[in-house]
């Protein structure tokens, strides 16, 4: 019964430093386009992650696991690379480029909402009636953060930003969708991907000719820290937390902490104006992944 408890609760200290740490990733995020475009900050990113997961493998002993898994299936491996991490953070980093991270950030939560229904045309499971009206509370959400509360008037302060924050969820949703069938170690499956893209990203840090120099001491620790705390070490945390728990709701229920602390670091750190939109737009967004979760019994 002890080691139980003991098992449970460093599942929930795994899972809440996890969820800490991706609050802290948006007030990153800007700090380092402040310096350096969404190609670079892809690129010296995903350097970082491949560094940062070869030494956890190496510390797991799987490291012999990356290239016979690899072979064992090099397309779908390739293009789960290409999805995630090139086109989703390619394209998330620049939605961050053109909006206040503090309406990015929350668009991007609605991602569990798109992957409901691209399951449902993917993969042919049945949309039941609470992910409808999950939905409409989560488009809805979206709809608020966007206009900033004025949704009658449909004006929004970058179009392009908010086409492309949803088009990451998209992204983010297929990705989830295709790494359904993919049964490799998931820490590894990770690397792969980084691994996968890097050269694609390389290429296209060299393609735009963009110059590193006045790039300064803040930039590169933004940067790194993304690499570690967005795309590395809490991806580990957080499936050693899923490992070890029993009650993955209880855990998995801790992310909806993440975008409410991120929002007053962002207003404490980066100076951004939180919009009450924005609040509201949130917990429409929330109170929808919340219904998603609804489990109701039949007498």
């Amino acid at each position: 019964m002890s080691n139980t408890h003991n098992t449970e609760r460093k599942a929930l200290i795994y899972g809440l430093i996890a969820v800490l740490l991706w609050s802290t990733v948006a007030t990153a995020f800007k700090l380092t386009l402040a310096q350096l475009s969404p190609i670079q900050m892809l690129f010296i990113a995903s350097l970082v992650s491949v560094c940062t997961l070869m030494i956890i493998c190496a510390y797991n002993g799987t490291l012999s696991q990356i290239r016979t898994t690899f072979l064992s299936d090099p397309g779908y491996f390739l293009l789960l690379g290409l999805i995630n991490p090139l086109a989703y953070y390619l394209i998330l980093f620049k939605a961050y480029d053109l909006l206040p991270a503090s309406q990015a950030q929350p668009l991007n939560y609605s991602w569990a909402i798109t992957l409901t229904l691209m399951a449902a045309i993917f993969l042919g499971q049945k949309i039941r009636k609470q992910d409808w009206v999950a939905c409409a509370l989560g488009y809805l959400g979206v709809l608020i953060i966007a206009t900033k509360g004025d949704i009658l008037a449909l004006q929004f302060d970058s179009p392009l930003g908010v086409a492309l924050a949803l088009l990451s969820t998209l992204l983010w949703a297929g990705y989830w969708i295709l790494n359904a069938r993919n049964k490799a170690n998931p820490i590894i499956a990770v690397l792969l991907g980084f691994i996968v893209s890097l050269p694609f990203s390389a290429a296209l840090v060299w393609y735009e000719g963009l110059s590193w120099g006045e790039i300064d001491t803040t930039g590169w620790l933004a940067v790194v820290y993304v690499g570690l705390f967005e795309m590395g070490i809490t991806f580990v945390l957080w499936l050693t937390a899923l490992k070890n728990t029993k009650n993955t709701a209880r855990v998995s229920n801790l992310i909806f902490l993440s975008p409410f602390i991120s929002l007053m670091l962002l207003a404490q750190i980066i100076g951004e104006t939180i919009y009450p939109s924005t609040i509201i737009g949130l917990i429409f967004i929330l109170l929808g992944l919340a219904v998603q979760q609804i489990k109701f019994t039949k007498k």
